[in-house]
């Protein structure tokens, strides 16, 4: 990987080939077909019968036996021809224009060949790993809380033009007349901290978007906002979180910010055919979705694992504080069903008898211990409204705990032993987590602990160290004190994905006392093209640089404890990292939402297709409980939607060493990683039901 940029010609490889890999060139043309190609390299190779190989070797004769199937993409679901080797005899044999044939696809394929004959490369060090993450800021640090307060005020002073421009007789944010400029200043820096202020003054159009931002959108992005209008795609971004952003672009990188909120031309492009990348999302009345299981109609429960159920409910819940360029159910948006009118989605009177419904459906499930209540966001649902939800899901599993009495031994139900909230809001917008809120999670945690349920948790996304500002670090104090436990999911994108850059929003985020909980990669599809992060990089983060903080089962146990007994995640998280000198935990996984089975990265290189993408063998993971229906499914197959090549151009293209990424041309196999034992299911006191309702006995 010598040249800078990864611009290779056709032409390129094919000279790489004839001089570094002459033996398979030799074999090429020396045979007689493409069949008989692949027969040599088994051969020659010897790559033939049962014998143990090393990972570069049993990953050429994947390739090889691989050639020729014709497999059934998941996300896509259809059928694709892989034809790796054939291709790559084709070009060696000089068949067709050798500029037919995808340099990116050309390279990948030569990366294969050349790790089976070089010795195994230097694995950086921890040394090297903290040098990456000393790149990163944070948004505690000094110099970027002076440039924002900087943000705060310039936005400020635009807040008030539009308000006075638009000034609403029913609006709660409204001057009284004859006031200063000043005075103005001082009421809009005291609003500033209700999070109701930002909702109601978020942009909602590429004008107003732009205006907050200084008006800094180049002519490239204010095309792509008048496509997005033309197709009727929502904005909205608050006024806290766009004084996140470094609009001079010169002061710290914040390309991990942008990137979530601002609009890519694929995404653009794509809007209005988006589909639902995770199957089971799907819903017919009456039918069995596609792990399946057998759901209420109206979109408000999603199902894929026996013990967990997803609550969306009817309420403002159904919105976002902001719409996440990568979110997954931008089709929910795309349709309508989510949207940022709050006062259409508030709730109706119809409401409360399908919350009961839904209550019903959870307390006759025999398998069923986790709700996850989200949306859209669960904290964009009013107090009333979750406090209404929270109380609902405590009456349904105080029963449940109270007719498993009467339930003989192997027949009682599972009970719900833990609840989640879903949400971005504490990055979005940290002054949501108010005083009163925090007297409904802590009240309902006093009474339900009583019933069993013992874990409480709030997964969010904070994506980059920029976000962990001092707003949102109060806030997180907020809900660790209420004994709720804040846990991360990122979203892998290109941004996250730099050296260092993952490993630094771990350490900041533990610093405040959250626990990162999933590192995700990006769904596949061509929205999100611009933003998709190989799997191949998720891989090389986790055996390269997470690697620094795992912990073992003795320093496991003794962070369990630290969490159960300190009363404070923080201190907890903190004392460990500093008795065992970490530079940060790794409790996350790195993980992949497959279409239909769920979370795995569990995989093999199995093709690479003439556009240079990976073809990605995906078996489930093993290590938790699945449907009967996805037990039956042992592999699902993903194609990619980048190429390495591609992506490792746009990592140089915001300024990175491609150097420092040479090592990830050979993670082609994967394996899921144990879940850390905090996050585990309670062992029940009595044995449950091995029984299954609500799934489709048929399907099964």
């Amino acid at each position: 990987m010598k040249q800078k940029k990864m611009k290779l010609a056709s032409k390129d490889v094919k000279i790489m080939f004839e001089t570094n890999l002459q033996n398979i060139q030799q074999i090429a043309i020396s045979s007689l077909s493409a069949d008989d190609f692949k027969q040599q390299l088994l051969k020659d190779l010897h790559l033939e019968g049962e014998i143990p190989l090393s990972p570069d070797k049993e990953n050429l004769k994947r390739l090889i036996l691989h050639d020729g199937m014709t497999i059934k993409e998941a996300s896509t679901e259809k059928m694709i021809k892989l034809e790796t080797i054939t291709c790559l005899y084709n070009f060696l044999t000089g068949k067709g224009n050798i500029e037919d044939y995808n340099p990116d696809f050309l390279f990948d394929v030569y990366k294969q060949f050349e790790e089976s004959t070089c010795s195994q490369s230097t694995l950086p060090d921890k040394k090297q790993m903290i040098r990456w993450m000393k790149r990163w800021d944070s948004g505690t640090d000094s110099k970027i809380i002076e440039i924002r307060k900087e943000n705060k005020q310039r936005i400020i002073n635009r807040l008030i033009e539009r308000i006075d421009k638009h000034q609403y007789e029913k609006s709660r944010y409204a001057f009284p007349p004859g006031i200063s400029f000043i005075e103005k200043q001082e009421m809009v820096n005291k609003w500033w901290s209700d999070f109701r202020f930002h909702l109601s003054m978020a942009a909602r159009s590429s004008r107003e978007l732009n205006h907050l931002m200084g008006d800094t959108f180049s002519d490239e992005m204010k095309a792509i906002y008048q496509t997005a209008k033309k197709k009727g795609i929502p904005i909205f971004v608050t006024p806290y979180y766009l004084s996140l952003m470094d609009i001079s672009e010169n002061n710290y990188d914040d390309a991990a910010l942008r990137s979530y909120v601002f609009y890519s031309q694929n995404l653009v492009d794509t809007f209005g055919n988006i589909k639902a990348w995770e199957k089971e999302d799907q819903v017919e009345a009456g039918k069995p979705n596609a792990a399946g299981w057998l759901v209420p109609e109206g979109h408000n429960i999603h199902r894929r694992y026996p013990e967990v159920a997803i609550l969306i409910p009817d309420t403002i819940g159904r919105a976002c504080g902001g719409l996440c360029a990568s979110c997954q159910r931008l089709y929910d948006f795309q349709s309508g069903r989510f949207n940022f009118d709050m006062e259409a989605l508030k709730p109706k009177i119809t409401w409360d008898s399908k919350l009961k419904q839904l209550m019903k459906y959870f307390l006759e499930d025999k398998q069923l211990r986790d709700i996850l209540i989200t949306g859209g966001d669960a904290l964009m649902s009013r107090n009333a409204s979750l406090k209404k939800i929270l109380e609902a899901v405590y009456v349904m599993a105080k029963q449940k705990h109270h007719d498993n009495k009467k339930r003989p031994l192997g027949e009682k139900y599972a009970e719900i032993q833990r609840v989640r909230l879903g949400t971005r809001l504490p990055v979005y917008l940290p002054m949501r987590i108010n005083d009163e809120l925090i007297t409904i999670l802590s009240d309902f945690k006093k009474k339900a602990i009583k019933i069993g349920i013992s874990q409480f948790f709030i997964q969010t996304h904070f994506q980059t160290p920029l976000e962990i500002t001092p707003e949102v670090r109060d806030g997180i104090r907020k809900l660790d004190a209420a004994g709720w436990t804040v846990t991360n999911q990122l979203v892998y994108n290109v941004a996250a994905s730099r050296r260092g850059h993952t490993a630094k929003l771990r350490r900041e985020l533990n610093k405040i006392g959250v626990l990162c909980y999933y590192t995700f990669s990006v769904k596949g599809f061509e929205e999100n093209h611009a933003v998709f992060t190989p799997n191949s990089r998720s891989l090389q983060e986790q055996k390269e640089e997470k690697i620094f903080g795992q912990i073992n089962a003795t320093e496991a146990t003794q962070l369990i404890k630290n969490l159960n007994n300190n009363g404070s995640h923080e201190k907890g998280i903190n004392q460990l990292e500093k008795k065992f000198d970490l530079p940060f935990l790794a409790t996350d996984r790195n993980v992949m939402n497959l279409p239909g089975i769920g979370k795995s990265m569990t995989f093999n290189l199995v093709a690479i297709m003439p556009d240079g993408c990976r073809l990605l063998a995906f078996s489930h993971d093993s290590t938790r409980r699945h449907s009967p229906v996805i037990s039956d499914k042992p592999i699902v197959y993903i194609k990619e939607n980048k190429s390495l090549a591609e992506y490792i151009r746009q990592l140089s293209d915001m300024g990175e060493k491609i150097s420092d990424y040479s090592s990830i041309w050979k993670y082609n196999t994967g394996k899921t990683e144990p879940r850390f034992a905090f996050y585990e299911y309670p062992k029940p006191a009595e044995e449950y039901t091995t029984d299954y309702s609500n799934i489709d006995q048929q399907s099964h």
